[in-house]
């Protein structure tokens, strides 16, 4: 599973650095190159909801490598000689709701491979090559289309999905789900979900932070505008949340126990968003990434909530949870990104992000409440550390 997810990150960016280059090539269009970006965010929601089901009645390694496939296809597929801009982007919606399907069963499987107890350390192991493949990902994929045509290189990222569907073809075992359907509508168990006791404030700080958190990432163009740079400063901005959440991954994975993750949910997830505060000086560029740094470091609070969800929610549910939890955390930070940029048209950077950063703090800490309301973090605490 890890071989395959190396593979499917890499494969990914390549294709969202051709893609960006291709529709831009065809249509000298900005904005129709950056909503190749975008365009995925909102069919996410739509794939977790209503195809959600699909991800719990069938083993796992089944609609695993069946999504890998699906994509590979559609990648192949947006190579096709004249085909139109705007069947590209329907073929991109189309990839952003088979996703959270993806997403949501790989994460419900990883207890299967490592127990209750690896899971938090699973996903964070591939949360840490998610960070490093946008790092080496962006770079392979810019030097990469120096001598190759974007539609050379989204082959090869098709190649790539196909790689990932084999190695979790011959590397996994093929489980029978845990959940049996009991003929209600996907709509009905979103709702059970939802309902279920402690569900909300989970859903609450694994999304909401992520609205807020995108801004420096949003901005980063006309940031580095003002700072008079060019594309390797955009480079270097995107950089800095990336270091820093690998960072933080590995330091609160390695160094606190799992009691200690839990508890400081809440005071990482504030802690992100009090350097981008510093955006209000105007800082340098160095002094820029060192602040970005900082935030990514906050962003480790994914592992304690990834063990309150697996404390929160049944076994027989984990696979619509997590699926939920993937396309929600997707859909906030894609609707950030658009609040970011329309807010950019109106105040400078400067402006913007403190002020994001200011509302995030505010909504995180308003939600560690009602955390703390359901009890939640002492009670799973101690049932850690027992």
């Amino acid at each position: 599973m890890l071989a395959a997810h190396i593979a499917t990150m890499l494969a990914m960016i390549v294709a969202d650095v051709a893609l960006t280059v291709l529709v831009y090539q065809r249509t000298s269009s900005p904005l129709l190159a950056a909503l190749t970006f975008a365009i995925g965010f909102v069919p996410m929601g739509i794939g977790g909801v209503l195809f959600g089901e699909v991800g719990r009645t069938r083993p796992s390694r089944d609609v695993l490598v069946a999504c890998e496939a699906a994509v590979a296809v559609l990648v192949a597929a947006m190579t096709t000689p004249g085909l139109p801009v705007v069947a590209i982007l329907a073929m991109l919606a189309v990839k952003g709701t088979i996703d959270p399907i993806f997403n949501g069963v790989r994460a419900a499987s990883l207890p299967e491979l490592l127990g209750d107890a690896g899971f938090p350390l699973g996903r964070s192991l591939l949360r840490v090559i998610a960070q490093n493949a946008q790092l080496v990902g962006f770079a392979i994929g810019g030097a990469a289309l120096v001598v190759v045509t974007p539609v050379q290189a989204l082959l090869a990222s098709a190649v790539a999905h196909g790689v990932a569907a084999a190695i979790l073809l011959l590397g996994t075992r093929r489980r029978p789900p845990a959940f049996r359907p009991a003929g209600h509508g996907p709509l009905t168990g979103v709702r059970t979900l939802i309902a279920a006791p402690g569900m909300r404030p989970v859903l609450a700080i694994a999304w909401v932070p992520g609205f807020f958190a995108v801004a420096p990432e949003a901005l980063a163009a006309p940031y580095a505008h003002e700072l008079g740079g060019g594309p390797i400063t955009v480079g270097i901005l995107l950089a800095g949340l990336p270091v820093g959440a690998v960072l933080g991954e590995l330091i609160v994975g390695a160094r606190l126990s799992p009691a200690r993750r839990v508890r400081l949910v809440v005071p990482l997830a504030a802690g992100a968003f009090v350097p981008m505060l510093g955006y209000g000086f105007g800082p340098s560029l160095p002094v820029t990434l060192g602040l970005l740094v900082l935030a990514g470091l906050g962003l480790s609070y994914a592992i304690g909530v990834d063990q309150i969800a697996i404390a929160t929610v049944p076994g027989n549910a984990r696979r619509r949870a997590f699926t939920l939890l993937g396309a929600g955390l997707m859909v906030t930070q894609g609707l950030g990104f658009v609040a970011a940029g329309a807010a950019a048209a109106w105040a400078p950077v400067r402006v913007v992000v403190p002020v994001f950063a200011g509302l995030g703090l505010v909504a995180v800490l308003a939600v560690g409440r009602a955390l703390n309301r359901a009890d939640r973090l002492r009670h799973i605490g101690l049932c850690l550390a027992s």
